[in-house]
């Protein structure tokens, strides 16, 4: 059953407006009738010139709106100078109502390009219908459209445009939640690497659990690849990085290390480099973001350590791998355990809790509950010493510093840090990032 309406009078001239008020009143009369039960949101999108008045704009509007007393209380024009403005403002107003499937009317000639706006504002979260706007007179015509998965059409030179138009909106959009904020070790030397680990702030994702500074998109969480690139580009702006050398770990719960300037696999948790300027990242939402740095070879590594990597050995499959192709000491890597679930919350099966029982009973509280507390920090250092990480030359300053400043709980800091584990299915991601200076 299709949730929310969006008309779409952006692109027709303003010399048209009674054949838009007639169009508008018969789109809206349509709906009203097939509706009586299910009222539907409806957005109106129009286009707001530079410099004119809003209110002068939607008094043309008027005679097609006041009559639908059904939709009145859900029904509203949204004025914008360009599609994306107006298109993301909707979307906001979707997701505030958690509005998952919508029926597009518009004109023939706007629907490919509205195709390609939808295709790069929303995921597969979303299902969007196409009908054509013109004169309605039954229901049948507000039927779920059988094109919804037509091929785009549009040149290549167009579908650029259209991307750079939406990209140059969500710059100019206002971080949310504060300022960006950094985390960095002391472990580091600053000198040779660039590193740190984000928290959420100071970006522009705006639903409460990807708010603000979410650095990941997929196809079953509500923020566009579009947003994360730009919450990317303003950490990059502020932690001084090029984020066209940036190059995120894929992510598979395991223990495969990518090398740079070899074969990429086609998964892998563990990402390693001697490249100046290149940026390696690891991300985490309760999973551990890992850094490595040797200041003796100039390498360095990141990795994603969620419960399932740790006992399988990402860490230590970093470290080897640093040690193999670029001739590092063991003794000289540098290893700093980021914002992750602490034992405080995080909980496994009985089953799994076995598993890290084995590495060392410490690492388990309850062990005889059917959900104990799990260590996944303790394991990952316990690993990593036996691997001869010396245990001076990793940070965990949960347990080695009172005064935390990296390595937080994110389940217990949600005003800092996302967390899977507290916030479900929609969460919003954060990451450890490490680069050598050119």
């Amino acid at each position: 059953m299709v949730e929310a309406v969006l008309i779409d009078l952006f692109s027709l001239p303003t010399n048209l407006q009674n054949n838009i008020q007639g169009l508008l009143h018969n789109t809206l009369e349509a709906i009203e009738k097939c509706s009586s039960i299910h009222a539907p949101c409806v957005y109106v999108m129009c286009c707001q010139k530079q410099g004119s008045e809003r209110k002068g704009e939607q008094e043309f509007l008027l005679p097609a709106l006041r009559s639908f007393q059904s939709l009145k209380r859900k029904l509203e024009v949204v004025y914008a100078q360009t599609t994306a403005a107006a298109l993301y403002t909707i979307k906001q107003r979707l997701d505030e109502k958690e509005v998952s499937i919508i029926k597009v009317i518009l004109p023939t000639l706007r629907k490919d390009s509205m195709k390609v706006y939808i295709d790069h504002l929303f995921t597969a979260v979303y299902q969007f219908e196409f009908e054509d706007l013109q004169v309605v007179s039954d229901c049948e015509n507000l039927q779920i459209s059988e094109h919804q998965n037509e091929g785009q059409t549009l040149p290549s030179k167009e579908v650029a445009l259209i991307r750079s138009e939406i990209q140059r909106y969500l710059e100019s959009l206002p971080s949310l939640k504060g300022e960006l904020t950094i985390l960095r070790s002391s472990l580091i030397p600053g000198d040779i690497f660039l590193h740190g680990f984000t928290t959420r702030t100071g970006g522009i994702s705006y639903i409460p659990t990807l708010s603000s500074c979410n650095l990941f998109s997929s196809s079953k969480r509500r923020d566009p690849q579009l947003v994360v690139i730009e919450n990317l580009r303003r950490l990059a702006r502020a932690a001084g990085f090029n984020p066209e050398a940036f190059h995120r770990v894929k992510v598979d719960h395991a223990n495969a290390v990518c090398i740079m300037g070899k074969t990429e696999p086609d998964n892998y948790d563990g990402i390693v480099t001697n490249q100046k300027g290149v940026t390696l990242a690891a991300p985490g939402a309760d999973c551990i973001p890992v850094l490595f740095a040797d200041p003796v070879r100039r390498a360095c590594g990141a990795a994603h350590s969620g419960w399932k990597g740790t006992l399988l050995g990402v860490s230590m499959a970093t470290v080897n791998a640093m040690v193999s192709e670029y001739g590092c000491n063991v003794k000289d890597i540098l290893v700093v355990l980021g914002p992750s679930v602490g034992p405080c919350c995080y909980k496994l099966p009985h089953e799994s809790a076995k598993e890290f029982h084995r590495i060392d009973p410490k690492c388990v509280r309850l062990f005889d509950s059917p959900s104990p507390y799990i260590d996944i920090r303790r394991a990952t250092r316990i690993l990593l010493e036996r691997g001869g990480i010396l245990p001076e030359n990793i940070q965990d300053d949960s347990i080695t510093d009172q005064n935390q400043n990296i390595t937080f709980c994110t389940a217990c800091h949600p005003d800092k840090f996302y967390s899977h584990f507290r916030d479900g299915t929609n969460f919003g991601t954060q990451i450890g990032f490490i680069s050598i200076k050119d």
